[in-house]
């Protein structure tokens, strides 16, 4: 067997495997002789079959199988005799395979790039006080008096917190919006709905909900409404200003329960100074976590740029499509028409390739401090990477777990991922931690 390496490029390799008429046919006999022992024919007991019977009657499977080995045999001690690290098969030029027949077979291949690791240990964090101020606590209990919060009418001008029943309609340069988005009606007329005044988050009409003080039952009032450019509801209205004649039909103020035994119980305590231990506890909770996942984008962050190096093309566009999914299904969440999607397609693909680059490094540089760090795959890895991938997917653990043994590149992933895992952790063990106040 001869191999000749060329270089294509930093991270991408071709190599030509030269197998003699020779090599071969020992292949080509070893597979026969495998057929032969498999064989059922009648009048010849198992084994005995003749090789020519054999190789007249099962001539394709020889052929494919003969192919298959020799392929796999080349790719196998090229890669061994040229201690090449290949990451990803690009293409496979298999040539004619034939007994007695020299063979020749191509593997373009893109490889582990080479490159030297950070000092990765003793890396700067950021992380919020895990103790809760007297003032978040406040704001969690009046979060929960809201949630159980009782709505009366109000004989009054609305306020701040208030809810109102409206109707409105819009038009546009005087033209009824109605008939400008004809398919989005909520945006044109609407006979009756509910708006919070001032309220935290927008309503469907944006910067209504900030127009409504002072309003009472039966009032009505032109309103002017600044749509933002950026406006992906109804791309027709982006960037424009309409006008709105709204008609209250009903003020409702928010009337919060009391702190006393009832509003206790609800909560599965027994006082106030019970309800601000366990909010503090579980802001604590919360705050672990959010530190915890501050910390890990923090290091990863921090690795994709503290070393440039080339990364393999093949593995780049394969993740730059998962990533160009990811990007498209919440542009459709978020209510994007599927035409500007196609307007703005290239310069989504150029995101989604930007982004995945930076994943592929990343992972290479964590996959990389994994072997250095001697960080492994064990069993309850495994066990605990089946479970909560199954809760995430709404599976059965089961059937995860038989897909991984049935699937050798479902389970390569699997391994993968959580190397990638073990190895941010790694780094979040070994970081410099600092506590700063919440901005803002």
């Amino acid at each position: 067997m001869n191999v000749q390496l060329d270089t294509v490029s930093a991270t991408r390799k071709n190599l030509i495997v030269a197998l003699d008429a020779n090599e071969v046919e020992a292949e080509h006999k070893s597979v026969v002789a495998e057929v032969t022992k498999l064989a059922r024919i009648p009048g010849f007991r198992p084994g005995k079959v003749p090789a020519a019977m054999i190789i007249r009657r099962f001539g394709k499977e020889i052929a494919a199988e003969l192919k298959q080995k020799v392929v796999a045999r080349a790719y196998q001690d090229a890669i061994k005799q040229e201690k090449v690290d290949v990451l990803n098969v690009v293409k496979v030029e298999e040539g004619e395979v034939a007994p007695g027949m020299a063979a020749e077979i191509k593997f373009l291949v893109d490889v582990r790039p080479d490159f030297v690791l950070p000092e990765y240990r003793n890396l700067p964090t950021e992380v919020l006080p895990l103790e809760a101020t007297e003032a978040e606590v406040e704001r969690v209990i009046e979060g929960l008096r809201a949630e159980r919060a009782d709505f009366k009418t109000a004989e009054r001008g609305a306020r701040k917190g208030d809810f109102v029943k409206l109707a409105y309609e819009g038009t546009l340069e005087g033209k009824p919006i109605a008939e400008v988005v004809p398919e989005k009606a909520l945006y044109g007329k609407v006979p009756q709905t509910w708006e919070e005044v001032e309220g935290t988050t927008e309503g469907v009409i944006p910067g209504l909900g900030r127009q409504l003080g002072g309003l009472k039952a039966g009032d009505r009032k032109a309103l002017s409404i600044a749509f933002p450019p950026g406006f992906a509801a109804v791309p027709a209205l982006a960037g424009r200003t309409a006008s709105y004649t709204v008609e209250v039909l009903e003020v409702r103020e928010r009337v919060l329960p009391a702190l006393e035994a009832e509003f206790f119980k609800a909560q599965n305590v027994e006082d106030l100074a019970g309800l601000q231990k366990q909010v503090r506890a579980n802001l604590r909770m919360q705050r672990e976590y959010q530190n915890r996942a501050a910390q890990r984008r923090q290091v990863t962050e921090w690795l994709g740029t503290a070393v440039d190096f080339p990364v393999p093309d093949s593995l780049v566009e394969a993740e730059t499509q998962g990533v160009l999914r990811q990007i498209v299904e919440e542009q459709v969440r978020r209510g994007v028409p599927e035409a500007e999607l196609e307007k703005s397609k290239r310069e989504l693909f150029e995101t989604a390739r930007r982004s995945a680059h930076n994943r592929v490094k990343i992972q290479l540089i964590l996959a990389k401090i994994a072997e250095k760090e001697n960080l492994e795959v064990n069993n309850d890895d495994l066990n605990n990477f089946v479970y909560r991938e199954a809760m995430r997917a709404r599976e059965k653990p089961e059937r995860l777990a038989r897909d991984l043994a049935n699937d050798r590149n479902q389970a390569r992933a699997a391994q993968q991922a959580i190397i990638f895992d073990k190895a941010v952790d790694f780094l979040v063990a070994h970081a410099r931690v600092t506590t700063v106040q919440p901005r803002g």
